[in-house]
């Protein structure tokens, strides 16, 4: 078992807890991250663009001139995708770019992101996150506290009113509910803060 120190919201170190080494402690597999970041940013993509193809422009009901003796080219339409105003030719059309990953993969890309947390040192345990009122300044001084300047998720088992709230104004912060723990955003921040609540309800669902 992986021992790791926790701390509380004034950045003291209170304990120690051990960590599931079959969710933080495995070797991080770079594929299985990869596929899972690229499933999540094709997710986001609305896929709603969308061009007319010749049977959808107006006009061009009739040919321009006349099959032969013109010395031209025979022309059908003037909104064939060779004509200015004319249709386009394999154009994008409205689609889903979702796609799927088995469920072990995206588990393992989980339990990949999760451990490199803990690889680079960019994880902090805390035993409770509480608040009295939603003030944005304590919610700095939290993060302050633990040396989280830069890009930080915070991951609870229950999210709690006043530190969504206090947190929500504060540039680069995220406040995420255990069971939304993905990837991307573990990934995307620079420091990982999760309450024991949520180790344990993440280790029940990965190990």
């Amino acid at each position: 078992m992986l021992n790791i120190a926790v701390y509380n919201q004034e950045g003291n170190k209170v304990k120690d807890a051990e960590l599931n080494e079959s969710v933080f402690g495995i070797v991080p597999n770079n594929q299985a991250i990869f596929d899972m970041v690229l499933l999540q940013r094709a997710s986001w993509r609305q896929g709603t663009h969308k061009v007319k193809n010749r049977t959808e422009v107006k006009g061009g009901g009739r040919k321009p001139w006349r099959q032969k003796g013109t010395g031209r080219a025979r022309q059908g339409s003037i909104r064939a995708p060779q004509w200015r105003g004319g249709g386009v030719v394999f154009g994008p059309t409205p689609r889903s770019y979702t796609f799927k990953l088995n469920r072990k993969v995206r588990q393992l890309a989980l339990k990949s992101a999760l451990s490199q947390k803990v690889i680079d040192s960019e994880l902090v345990v805390l035993d409770n996150i509480a608040l009295d009122a939603p003030k944005t300044k304590d919610m700095i001084k939290v993060l302050a506290n633990l040396e989280a300047n830069r890009k930080t998720l915070i991951v609870m088992d229950q999210i709690a009113e006043n530190v969504a709230l206090s947190a929500r104004n504060i540039p680069g912060v995220k406040v995420i509910d255990s069971r939304c723990l993905n990837v991307y955003d573990i990934l995307d921040s620079t420091k990982l803060v999760m309450t024991e609540g949520a180790i344990k309800a993440v280790e029940e669902v990965l190990a």
